[in-house]
């Protein structure tokens, strides 16, 4: 009995790890920037789920490496969207959704830095500071400024004669 439980779980963990590299693969071969947003849907909560699995059982050395990739397909689908769809007012859907996205990662690294060691931080410290930078660029994309910036008036003092 023992024993066919221990193949369920092995099988199982198998089964996750496979769809979270079918997932991988199919968010590759994707070349269309809606879609492959699309994908990056379905793609990160597994590589959250296998983070946090690997979290638990205390090697976080590929908990890094899981955010790192997190990070890596996150820009690789901005890169395209700004490519395919430069106007984010026209398409203003794929740019929201992949900002949705973005701020659950966020939340899923800043979670991860508060239960990992200290000397394995640095790495999920620069995926976090990464990833807030593409969701700066992805909200100025969305909210653009419609105004220029006011032009600062010398006060007298600050004037030369």
């Amino acid at each position: 009995m023992l024993l066919l439980v221990t193949g369920a779980v092995f099988f199982a963990g198998l089964q996750a790890a496979e769809t979270l590299k079918q997932l991988q693969e199919r968010f590759d071969m994707e070349e269309h920037a809606g879609r492959k947003v699309k994908e990056l849907q379905k793609l990160a909560p597994a590589q959250f789920a296998a983070a946090s699995d690997a979290a638990n059982s205390g090697n976080y050395t590929d908990v890094g490496f899981i955010f790192e990739k997190y990070r890596d397909n996150v820009r690789a689908a901005f890169l395209l969207l700004k490519k395919q769809e430069p106007d984010a007012d026209k398409h203003s859907g794929s740019y929201r959704q992949l900002e949705l996205g973005l701020r659950q990662g966020i939340r899923e690294v800043e979670d991860m830095l508060l239960v990992a060691p200290q000397a394995l931080q640095p790495p999920l410290q620069l995926v976090h500071k990464d990833l807030l930078e593409m969701d700066d660029a992805l909200i100025n994309a969305l909210f653009p400024r419609r105004t220029p910036e006011p032009v600062k008036v010398p006060t007298p003092a600050d004037a030369k004669p």
